[in-house]
């Protein structure tokens, strides 16, 4: 089976397809960093939202999501605007851990695993 790359460079690719899935490179909101966790995370959901897209997918059918918080206090502000994006439908496996982010303006950083 054909492995298909999105958005790549010499270091790393956006989003890679084997098969029928979908693994995407880190989401993270580089145009609005250094703002609201809810502004952040509507920026990183976009960016999963356009890649997926891109990949010929859509948020129901991502299989799983690891959310990378640089603050745990930020976890209700970030579930806030994941609660106004995700398929209530189809909801996928999720995790949410505290990491430290390479860029300190960055609060969020979001891994997805999806179907094409």
């Amino acid at each position: 089976m054909q492995i298909t790359r999105h958005g790549s460079n010499r270091r790393t690719s956006q989003a890679v397809i084997d098969g029928h899935t979908i693994y995407l490179a880190g989401q993270i909101a580089n145009n609005v960093k250094g703002t609201s966790i809810e502004v952040q995370t509507k920026e990183a959901l976009a960016n999963i939202d356009e890649l997926l897209a891109s990949c010929g997918s859509n948020k129901s059918k991502i299989l799983r999501i690891s959310v990378y918080l640089a603050d745990r206090a930020d976890f209700e502000g970030m579930n806030a605007a994941w609660s106004a994006w995700v398929d209530g439908e189809n909801p996928p496996a999720r995790a949410t851990v505290q990491a430290a982010l390479l860029d300190p303006d960055w609060r969020v950083e979001m891994v997805v695993t999806a179907r094409l």
